[in-house]
Protein backbone atom coordinates (compact mmCIF):
# COMPACT_ATOMS: atom_id res chain seq x y z
CA UNK A 1 0.00 0.00 0.00
CA UNK A 2 2.84 2.44 1.43
CA UNK A 3 4.86 1.08 -2.16
CA UNK A 4 2.17 1.78 -4.36
CA UNK A 5 1.87 5.70 -2.95
CA UNK A 6 5.33 6.33 -3.27
CA UNK A 7 4.94 5.16 -6.89
CA UNK A 8 2.00 8.13 -7.65
CA UNK A 9 4.52 10.61 -6.16
CA UNK A 10 6.45 13.19 -8.74
CA UNK A 11 9.73 11.64 -8.97
CA UNK A 12 11.38 15.03 -8.20
CA UNK A 13 9.27 14.63 -4.68
CA UNK A 14 10.60 11.29 -3.86
CA UNK A 15 14.35 12.16 -4.76
CA UNK A 16 13.51 15.55 -2.58
CA UNK A 17 12.53 13.51 0.29
CA UNK A 18 16.09 11.38 -0.18
CA UNK A 19 18.27 14.69 -0.70
CA UNK A 20 16.69 16.20 2.29
CA UNK A 21 16.91 12.73 4.76
CA UNK A 22 21.01 12.92 3.49
CA UNK A 23 21.42 16.30 4.91
CA UNK A 24 19.44 15.44 8.22
CA UNK A 25 21.98 12.40 8.40
CA UNK A 26 25.04 14.28 7.45
CA UNK A 27 24.02 17.45 9.81
CA UNK A 28 23.78 14.35 13.03
CA UNK A 29 27.15 13.09 11.62
CA UNK A 30 29.47 16.09 11.50
CA UNK A 31 28.20 17.23 15.61
CA UNK A 32 28.82 13.79 16.71
CA UNK A 33 31.88 13.89 14.53
CA UNK A 34 33.14 16.63 16.72
CA UNK A 35 32.62 15.71 20.08
CA UNK A 36 34.80 12.76 20.63
CA UNK A 37 37.88 15.35 20.05
CA UNK A 38 36.78 17.88 22.71
CA UNK A 39 39.58 16.28 25.23
CA UNK A 40 41.81 16.59 22.87
CA UNK A 41 41.40 20.18 22.57
CA UNK A 42 41.10 20.67 26.02
CA UNK A 43 44.79 19.23 25.99
CA UNK A 44 46.21 21.16 23.57
CA UNK A 45 45.08 24.22 25.20
CA UNK A 46 45.92 23.26 28.79
CA UNK A 47 42.38 24.30 29.67
CA UNK A 48 40.60 23.75 32.79
CA UNK A 49 37.31 21.59 32.85
CA UNK A 50 35.40 25.36 34.12
CA UNK A 51 37.39 27.03 31.12
CA UNK A 52 36.11 24.57 28.48
CA UNK A 53 32.45 24.58 29.99
CA UNK A 54 32.99 28.36 28.83
CA UNK A 55 34.76 27.73 25.41
CA UNK A 56 31.77 24.80 24.73
CA UNK A 57 29.17 27.61 25.35
CA UNK A 58 30.08 29.58 22.81
CA UNK A 59 28.61 26.93 20.64
CA UNK A 60 25.49 27.66 22.37
CA UNK A 61 25.76 31.43 22.24
CA UNK A 62 26.27 30.92 17.92
CA UNK A 63 23.08 29.36 17.91
CA UNK A 64 21.06 31.51 19.94
CA UNK A 65 22.61 34.99 18.03
CA UNK A 66 21.85 33.11 14.82
CA UNK A 67 18.16 31.67 14.96
CA UNK A 68 16.64 34.90 15.04
CA UNK A 69 17.76 36.03 11.80
CA UNK A 70 17.84 32.52 10.03
CA UNK A 71 14.34 32.57 9.84
CA UNK A 72 14.58 35.98 7.91
CA UNK A 73 16.89 34.75 5.85
CA UNK A 74 14.93 31.72 4.29
CA UNK A 75 11.56 33.45 3.93
CA UNK A 76 13.92 35.94 1.95
CA UNK A 77 16.46 33.56 0.21
CA UNK A 78 14.66 30.57 0.15
CA UNK A 79 15.39 27.08 2.34
CA UNK A 80 16.94 25.63 -0.65
CA UNK A 81 19.61 28.50 -1.32
CA UNK A 82 19.92 28.47 2.72
CA UNK A 83 20.16 24.23 3.29
CA UNK A 84 22.48 24.60 0.27
CA UNK A 85 24.81 27.46 2.37
CA UNK A 86 24.70 26.22 5.46
CA UNK A 87 25.26 22.39 4.98
CA UNK A 88 28.30 23.33 3.18
CA UNK A 89 29.48 25.82 5.80
CA UNK A 90 28.77 23.59 8.49
CA UNK A 91 30.98 20.70 7.12
CA UNK A 92 33.53 22.90 5.91
CA UNK A 93 33.96 24.31 9.38
CA UNK A 94 34.43 20.81 10.95
CA UNK A 95 38.08 20.79 11.53
CA UNK A 96 38.31 24.18 12.43
CA UNK A 97 37.62 23.86 16.50
CA UNK A 98 41.20 21.53 16.34
CA UNK A 99 42.92 23.91 14.20
CA UNK A 100 42.63 26.88 15.83
CA UNK A 101 45.91 28.12 17.61
CA UNK A 102 44.73 29.99 20.29
CA UNK A 103 41.79 29.83 22.96
CA UNK A 104 40.15 33.02 21.77
CA UNK A 105 39.96 31.81 18.31
CA UNK A 106 38.55 28.85 19.40
CA UNK A 107 35.92 30.39 20.99
CA UNK A 108 35.17 32.19 17.55
CA UNK A 109 35.37 28.95 15.93
CA UNK A 110 32.68 27.59 17.95
CA UNK A 111 30.50 30.56 17.77
CA UNK A 112 30.30 30.47 13.87
CA UNK A 113 29.96 26.76 14.14
CA UNK A 114 27.05 27.03 16.12
CA UNK A 115 25.54 29.84 14.09
CA UNK A 116 26.06 27.63 11.39
CA UNK A 117 24.09 24.29 12.91
CA UNK A 118 21.11 26.30 13.95
CA UNK A 119 20.89 28.22 10.77
CA UNK A 120 21.26 24.59 8.95
CA UNK A 121 18.55 23.64 11.54
CA UNK A 122 15.76 26.46 10.24
CA UNK A 123 16.79 25.86 6.67
CA UNK A 124 16.25 22.07 6.71
CA UNK A 125 13.38 21.89 8.88
CA UNK A 126 11.66 24.37 6.15
CA UNK A 127 12.93 22.22 3.32
CA UNK A 128 11.04 18.93 5.23
CA UNK A 129 8.20 21.04 5.86
CA UNK A 130 7.61 21.76 1.69
CA UNK A 131 8.50 18.25 0.82
CA UNK A 132 6.15 16.76 3.71
CA UNK A 133 3.25 18.85 2.12
CA UNK A 134 4.19 18.10 -1.06
CA UNK A 135 4.13 14.46 0.32
CA UNK A 136 0.72 14.56 1.23
CA UNK A 137 1.42 12.17 4.66
CA UNK A 138 3.19 12.50 7.90
CA UNK A 139 6.94 11.99 7.68
CA UNK A 140 8.75 14.73 9.74
CA UNK A 141 10.21 12.50 12.21
CA UNK A 142 11.49 10.03 9.85
CA UNK A 143 14.20 13.11 8.73
CA UNK A 144 14.74 13.35 12.62
CA UNK A 145 15.47 9.92 12.61
CA UNK A 146 18.35 10.08 10.23
CA UNK A 147 19.55 12.91 12.49
CA UNK A 148 20.23 10.80 15.48
CA UNK A 149 20.90 7.89 13.04
CA UNK A 150 23.51 10.28 11.36
CA UNK A 151 24.82 10.86 15.45
CA UNK A 152 25.18 7.23 15.66
CA UNK A 153 27.42 6.68 12.65
CA UNK A 154 29.21 9.69 13.06
CA UNK A 155 30.05 8.64 16.88
CA UNK A 156 31.01 5.11 16.21
CA UNK A 157 32.97 6.35 12.87
CA UNK A 158 35.18 8.02 15.22
CA UNK A 159 35.57 5.50 17.65
CA UNK A 160 36.62 3.03 14.46
CA UNK A 161 39.14 6.23 13.64
CA UNK A 162 40.56 6.72 16.91
CA UNK A 163 41.31 3.36 17.72
CA UNK A 164 43.01 2.20 14.44
CA UNK A 165 45.71 5.50 15.26
CA UNK A 166 44.13 7.97 13.13
CA UNK A 167 44.88 11.66 14.19
CA UNK A 168 42.11 13.62 14.99
CA UNK A 169 43.57 16.27 12.78
CA UNK A 170 43.22 13.93 10.05
CA UNK A 171 39.93 12.21 11.26
CA UNK A 172 37.88 15.67 11.14
CA UNK A 173 38.99 16.72 7.63
CA UNK A 174 38.47 13.18 6.04
CA UNK A 175 35.06 13.69 7.32
CA UNK A 176 35.07 16.86 6.00
CA UNK A 177 35.78 16.05 2.42
CA UNK A 178 33.28 13.34 2.56
CA UNK A 179 30.33 14.93 4.01
CA UNK A 180 31.09 18.24 1.51
CA UNK A 181 30.98 15.45 -1.23
CA UNK A 182 27.82 14.31 0.19
CA UNK A 183 25.59 17.23 0.73
CA UNK A 184 26.63 18.89 -3.25
CA UNK A 185 25.44 15.14 -4.51
CA UNK A 186 22.03 16.34 -2.71
CA UNK A 187 21.47 20.25 -3.52
CA UNK A 188 20.03 19.40 -7.20
CA UNK A 189 17.25 17.56 -6.13
CA UNK A 190 16.76 19.82 -3.12
CA UNK A 191 12.74 21.59 -3.63
CA UNK A 192 12.73 25.22 -5.14
CA UNK A 193 11.81 27.61 -2.81
CA UNK A 194 12.03 30.86 -4.00
CA UNK A 195 12.25 34.51 -1.96
CA UNK A 196 9.20 35.76 -0.48
CA UNK A 197 7.23 37.74 -2.59
CA UNK A 198 6.05 40.99 -1.14
CA UNK A 199 8.11 43.71 1.16
CA UNK A 200 10.43 42.80 3.87
CA UNK A 201 9.28 40.75 6.47
CA UNK A 202 10.14 40.48 9.96
CA UNK A 203 13.74 39.10 10.99
CA UNK A 204 12.14 37.25 13.89
CA UNK A 205 8.61 36.68 14.87
CA UNK A 206 8.44 36.98 18.36
CA UNK A 207 6.66 33.82 20.10
CA UNK A 208 3.12 34.89 20.86
CA UNK A 209 -0.46 33.35 20.52
CA UNK A 210 0.26 29.41 18.68
CA UNK A 211 3.93 30.00 18.62
CA UNK A 212 4.25 30.75 21.95
CA UNK A 213 2.47 28.09 22.35
CA UNK A 214 4.33 25.15 20.43
CA UNK A 215 7.63 27.16 22.03
CA UNK A 216 6.63 26.52 25.70
CA UNK A 217 6.36 22.64 24.70
CA UNK A 218 9.85 22.67 22.88
CA UNK A 219 11.07 24.43 25.86
CA UNK A 220 10.09 21.79 27.93
CA UNK A 221 11.20 18.97 25.50
CA UNK A 222 14.63 20.06 25.14
CA UNK A 223 15.33 20.43 28.58
CA UNK A 224 14.80 16.68 28.74
CA UNK A 225 16.50 16.09 26.05
CA UNK A 226 19.28 18.05 27.29
CA UNK A 227 18.84 16.55 30.67
CA UNK A 228 19.59 12.88 29.29
CA UNK A 229 22.79 13.79 27.54
CA UNK A 230 24.17 16.16 30.90
CA UNK A 231 22.94 14.20 33.32
CA UNK A 232 21.77 10.37 33.16
CA UNK A 233 25.43 8.92 33.17
CA UNK A 234 26.07 11.19 35.87
CA UNK A 235 22.75 9.74 38.17
CA UNK A 236 23.83 6.22 37.31
CA UNK A 237 27.07 6.74 38.37
CA UNK A 238 27.08 8.80 41.49
CA UNK A 239 23.80 8.30 42.40
CA UNK A 240 23.16 4.38 41.89
CA UNK A 241 27.00 3.40 42.17
CA UNK A 242 27.00 1.73 39.01
CA UNK A 243 30.23 1.55 37.02
CA UNK A 244 31.49 3.83 34.36
CA UNK A 245 30.14 1.62 31.07
CA UNK A 246 26.83 0.97 32.68
CA UNK A 247 26.09 4.74 33.26
CA UNK A 248 27.37 5.23 29.47
CA UNK A 249 24.70 3.05 29.07
CA UNK A 250 21.75 5.47 29.91
CA UNK A 251 22.76 7.81 27.39
CA UNK A 252 23.31 4.82 24.40
CA UNK A 253 19.55 3.33 25.27
CA UNK A 254 18.45 6.62 25.12
CA UNK A 255 19.70 8.00 22.00
CA UNK A 256 18.78 4.06 20.17
CA UNK A 257 15.35 4.49 21.59
CA UNK A 258 14.90 7.82 20.54
CA UNK A 259 16.25 7.21 16.75
CA UNK A 260 13.88 4.06 16.92
CA UNK A 261 10.90 6.32 17.80
CA UNK A 262 11.75 9.09 15.33
CA UNK A 263 11.46 6.28 12.37
CA UNK A 264 7.85 5.12 13.72
CA UNK A 265 6.71 8.36 14.92
CA UNK A 266 5.39 9.20 11.42
CA UNK A 267 3.01 6.21 10.75
CA UNK A 268 1.55 7.23 14.71
CA UNK A 269 1.13 10.89 13.48
CA UNK A 270 -0.65 9.55 10.36
CA UNK A 271 -2.99 7.12 12.48
CA UNK A 272 -3.29 8.60 15.70
CA UNK A 273 -2.95 12.37 14.91
CA UNK A 274 -0.33 14.74 16.32
CA UNK A 275 -1.51 15.67 19.32
CA UNK A 276 -2.48 12.30 20.40
CA UNK A 277 0.82 11.02 19.42
CA UNK A 278 2.58 14.04 21.51
CA UNK A 279 0.29 13.20 24.65
CA UNK A 280 0.82 10.18 24.57
CA UNK A 281 4.87 9.82 23.66
CA UNK A 282 5.28 12.82 26.64
CA UNK A 283 3.24 10.81 29.15
CA UNK A 284 5.77 7.54 28.57
CA UNK A 285 8.78 9.86 28.75
CA UNK A 286 7.43 11.42 32.16
CA UNK A 287 6.87 8.10 33.23
CA UNK A 288 10.10 6.15 32.70
CA UNK A 289 11.85 8.72 34.46
CA UNK A 290 9.72 8.28 37.45
CA UNK A 291 10.45 5.09 37.13
CA UNK A 292 14.03 5.38 36.74
CA UNK A 293 14.39 7.69 39.73
CA UNK A 294 12.09 5.09 42.23
CA UNK A 295 13.53 2.16 41.44
CA UNK A 296 16.92 2.95 42.13
CA UNK A 297 18.76 0.22 40.85
CA UNK A 298 21.30 0.69 37.66
CA UNK A 299 19.58 -1.50 35.15
CA UNK A 300 16.37 0.41 36.22
CA UNK A 301 17.63 3.26 35.16
CA UNK A 302 19.15 2.54 31.94
CA UNK A 303 15.53 1.11 31.21
CA UNK A 304 13.79 4.05 32.44
CA UNK A 305 16.02 6.95 30.14
CA UNK A 306 15.11 4.43 27.04
CA UNK A 307 12.03 5.31 27.48
CA UNK A 308 12.62 8.58 27.79
CA UNK A 309 14.66 8.95 24.98
CA UNK A 310 11.38 6.81 23.16
CA UNK A 311 8.89 9.66 24.88
CA UNK A 312 10.86 12.80 23.71
CA UNK A 313 11.60 11.81 20.30
CA UNK A 314 8.72 13.07 18.10
CA UNK A 315 8.71 16.38 20.42
CA UNK A 316 10.28 18.66 18.44
CA UNK A 317 9.44 16.81 15.02
CA UNK A 318 6.21 17.26 15.34
CA UNK A 319 6.47 21.05 17.27
CA UNK A 320 8.92 22.00 13.75
CA UNK A 321 6.22 20.80 11.66
CA UNK A 322 3.43 22.68 13.74
CA UNK A 323 5.72 25.56 13.28
CA UNK A 324 5.90 25.48 9.33
CA UNK A 325 2.38 25.24 8.77
CA UNK A 326 1.56 28.47 11.28
CA UNK A 327 -1.10 30.49 9.38
CA UNK A 328 0.33 33.70 8.19
CA UNK A 329 3.82 32.82 9.45
CA UNK A 330 6.99 31.68 6.37
CA UNK A 331 8.27 28.36 8.00
CA UNK A 332 11.06 29.78 8.40
CA UNK A 333 10.40 32.29 10.44
CA UNK A 334 8.25 29.99 12.61
CA UNK A 335 10.54 27.26 12.98
CA UNK A 336 12.98 29.73 13.84
CA UNK A 337 10.92 31.34 16.39
CA UNK A 338 9.93 27.68 18.50
CA UNK A 339 13.34 26.78 17.65
CA UNK A 340 14.84 29.47 19.73
CA UNK A 341 12.86 29.31 22.49
CA UNK A 342 13.35 25.67 22.65
CA UNK A 343 17.40 26.15 22.65
CA UNK A 344 17.63 28.56 25.33
CA UNK A 345 15.77 25.43 27.22
CA UNK A 346 18.45 23.35 25.78
CA UNK A 347 20.90 25.83 26.99
CA UNK A 348 19.38 26.58 30.03
CA UNK A 349 17.86 23.32 31.37
CA UNK A 350 21.45 21.20 31.99
CA UNK A 351 22.65 24.04 34.36
CA UNK A 352 20.14 24.66 36.56
CA UNK A 353 19.13 21.09 37.11
CA UNK A 354 22.44 20.89 38.48
CA UNK A 355 22.04 24.06 40.88
CA UNK A 356 18.89 22.32 41.81
CA UNK A 357 20.48 18.95 42.74
CA UNK A 358 22.98 21.24 44.69
CA UNK A 359 20.14 21.61 47.33
CA UNK A 360 18.01 19.04 46.94
CA UNK A 361 19.61 16.07 45.19
CA UNK A 362 19.96 15.13 41.74
CA UNK A 363 16.60 12.65 41.45
CA UNK A 364 14.54 15.67 42.77
CA UNK A 365 16.06 17.60 40.12
CA UNK A 366 15.49 15.20 37.43
CA UNK A 367 11.59 14.43 39.05
CA UNK A 368 11.48 18.38 37.62
CA UNK A 369 12.01 16.75 34.43
CA UNK A 370 9.51 14.04 34.29
CA UNK A 371 7.10 17.13 35.39
CA UNK A 372 8.17 19.23 32.21
CA UNK A 373 7.26 15.78 30.35
CA UNK A 374 4.06 15.48 31.95
CA UNK A 375 3.26 19.38 31.49
CA UNK A 376 3.69 18.67 27.76
CA UNK A 377 1.70 15.64 28.00
CA UNK A 378 -0.94 18.01 29.69
CA UNK A 379 -0.61 20.86 26.77
CA UNK A 380 -0.67 18.44 23.28
CA UNK A 381 -3.75 20.17 22.09
CA UNK A 382 -1.83 23.40 21.78
CA UNK A 383 -1.29 21.86 18.55
CA UNK A 384 -4.82 22.39 17.74
CA UNK A 385 -3.98 25.91 18.06
CA UNK A 386 -1.15 25.84 16.11
CA UNK A 387 -2.72 24.88 13.21
CA UNK A 388 -6.45 23.68 13.53
CA UNK A 389 -7.70 20.34 14.68
CA UNK A 390 -8.00 19.67 10.35
CA UNK A 391 -3.97 19.66 10.15
CA UNK A 392 -3.09 18.08 13.39
CA UNK A 393 -5.15 14.82 12.54
CA UNK A 394 -3.09 13.52 10.06
CA UNK A 395 -4.87 11.45 7.18
CA UNK A 396 -3.78 7.61 6.77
Amino acid sequence: MVRAAIDELPTEIVRARVAVGAIFFVNGLVLASWLPHIPAVKAAHAISDGQLGLILLCMAVGALLALPVAGFLVGRLGSRLMTSATALALCAALPLPLLAPRVEALGLVLVLFGAANATLDVSMNAQAVAVEARWGRAIMSSFHGLFSLGGLAGAALAGVAMAAGMGDVPHVVVTALACVTAVLGCLPFLLPSPAAAGGPGPVFARPRGALLALGALAFCGLIAEGAMGDWSAVYLHDTLGSSPALASAGFAACSLAMAVGRFTGDGLVRRYGAARVLRVSSTVAAAGLVGALLVGTPAGGVVGFGLVGLGVANVVPILFSAAGRVPGTEPGVGIAAVATTGYFGFLVGPPVIGMVADVTGLRVALGIVAGLCAFIAAASNALDVASGAAESRAVA
